[in-house]
């Protein structure tokens, strides 16, 4: 029997996908890359993590299957490439951002837990389909990637999916465990945006 799987509204769903796509358009943009890198850009971004997670659990690829999602990733390429770059600048991209890094976070750990994925495993799963498709982003364009950078980006990924997991575990209603795990990783990141906090970096010996 095919697990159920966790589904978000489509309409939410697709603006996620969407917000994320941008993010790794502008990049490609910003480089003043073709339009081909720029789609590249925006595919990867958008649905990097999710296709790692699925890789990893021995489901199908998401997008793969889906009618919609790449033509998404594609209408934002579009946009992003005859649309000035400077629209785009300013936080309001950086806090849609952060609303998906929580949603998808939550989301890759319920999928992973629909999948039989034991506990902390599925967390990671989650931790993965917030982030791996904004540090594939980083690493491609040669610039730090949010692994390296002492904001409190993946912290808060990690917060949401766990969560995700506490509230499956102790039987939540599903709609309290999006809400709780969700508004969780959102109001974390959030406060990192908003008064730059971050994590204390490793002093060791010289």
């Amino acid at each position: 029997m095919t697990p159920v799987e966790p589904v978000l509204p489509p309409a939410l769903d697709l603006i996620g996908i969407a917000v994320f796509a941008l993010t790794g358009a502008l990049v490609a943009a910003r480089l003043q890359q073709t339009f081909v890198t720029v789609a590249f850009f925006a595919l990867v971004t958008g649905v990097g993590g999710g296709s790692l997670r699925d890789l990893l659990i021995g489901a199908p690829v998401f997008w793969v299957h889906d009618r919609t999602v790449a033509p998404v990733c594609l209408a934002v390429a579009l946009v992003a490439w005859f649309t000035p770059v400077r629209w785009w600048e300013g936080r309001l991209l950086e806090w849609a951002d952060a609303l998906g890094v929580a949603v998808y976070s939550v989301l890759g750990t319920i999928k992973a837990l629909a999948w039989g994925v034991p506990i902390v495993p599925a967390i990671l799963m989650g931790v993965v389909t917030g982030c791996v498709g904004g540090i594939i982003r980083d690493v491609l364009a040669h610039q730090p990637s949010i692994l390296m950078r002492p904001e409190l980006y993946v912290t808060a990924a990690a917060l949401a999916a766990v969560l995700a997991a506490a509230g499956m575990t102790l039987g939540l209603a599903p709609w309290l465990t999006w809400a709780v795990a969700v508004a969780g990783g959102f109001a974390l990141r959030g406060a990192a945006i908003h008064w730059s906090l971050g994590l204390p970096a490793h002093k060791g010996p010289n």
